[in-house]
């Protein structure tokens, strides 16, 4: 059997540009259809957070106006309601021992940006995957994470990779907008990362290797079908 460890955000707020405070975490849609698709493929998942804190959900995720449909948010509750176990006793990241997994993932939601983008541990672990060939699948806001990874000479890990990421003009027309902290695609051009961009609002994955990355939420089905067609490779 397959063993992927989730890499989930434990943040829960969110300080804007302007410096107000906003609530956020990890975004519904995206963990459940991963861990859904992945579990129902026969993928052992782990869940990981730093620290081994419980995660939040973000509350937008699970509104209907955001999510579009009232069936849908319901569904993405009750499932969560049905991992409760799983998400109130994460792994902690400095615990991970990245030789039992064969695949990382990502689910994003404006929490990567306070925590998995500058948490060294899990710098280390994406490092450690990356090196080691274990597939790794960040998306929608997932890819922050990636910024972690910074090598002891000071060089970014993953410069010239090409990544599929929550788009500037999708965090601006529907995202945080201009009140954002920053931007994350904008932020891996910068360090080195090549953005390869769709159309804003659909289903976009790219492959680079053992790198899996998606563009936003409506990616989910579709990283998590490329991580188990590559775990089976």
């Amino acid at each position: 059997m397959s063993r992927v460890l989730m890499l989930v955000t434990a943040a829960n707020s969110i300080t804007l540009a302007d410096g107000t405070a906003h609530p956020t975490g990890y975004w519904a849609e995206e963990l459940v259809t991963a861990h859904r698709e992945l579990r129902n493929a026969g993928v052992e998942v782990t869940i990981a957070t730093p620290e081994g804190r419980t995660p939040t959900v973000d509350p937008g995720s699970l509104d209907p106006a955001t999510v579009g449909d009232a069936t849908r948010a319901a569904e993405f509750a009750r499932y969560l309601d049905g991992i409760s176990a799983e998400l109130a006793h994460p792994l902690a990241v400095e615990d991970v021992r990245i030789d039992d997994f064969d695949a990382v993932v990502l689910p994003g939601g404006h929490g990567p940006m306070v925590d998995l983008a500058f948490d060294p541990n899990v710098g280390a672990t994406l490092l450690a995957a990356d090196d080691a060939g274990v597939v790794i699948a960040p998306f929608c806001h997932g890819p922050a994470a990636l910024l972690s990874a910074t090598r002891q000479d000071g060089s970014f890990g993953f410069a010239g990779r090409t990544v599929a990421v929550f788009t500037d003009e999708e965090e601006l027309s529907g995202g945080l907008g201009e009140n954002t902290p920053f931007l994350v695609a904008t932020s891996l051009r910068e360090r080195g990362a090549v953005i390869d961009t769709g159309a804003a609002w659909t289903s976009h994955v790219v492959r680079d290797g053992n790198l899996i990355s998606g563009q936003n939420p409506q990616s989910s089905e579709a990283v998590a079908a490329a991580v188990i067609a590559a775990l089976a490779e």
